[in-house]
């Protein structure tokens, strides 16, 4: 059975400085530095195994830049 994610972030590329703070906080591990950079030459993190985000936000705590945005989805009973 296919797991869903609880929540997902969204990382403002231009924003960050790949200085993988975020990358230490997710008990997850669902972050990485990417291979491209953004407009200021910085690497900058992206979201890998994106169904284990719990959307617990603390990444999006710990980002010095605040570079990150995070979502929680929410399952909705029928």
């Amino acid at each position: 059975m296919e797991r869903l994610p609880k929540g997902f972030i969204k990382v403002l590329e231009e924003d960050c400085k790949g200085c993988g703070v975020c990358m230490d906080a997710c008990l997850e591990d669902t972050l990485e530095i990417s291979e491209r950079r953004n407009g200021m030459g910085h690497r900058y993190i992206q979201q890998v195994r994106l169904e284990d985000c719990t959307g617990c936000g603390l990444c999006y705590i710990q980002c010095p830049s605040s570079a990150i945005e995070v979502y929680k989805l929410v399952e909705k009973e029928l």
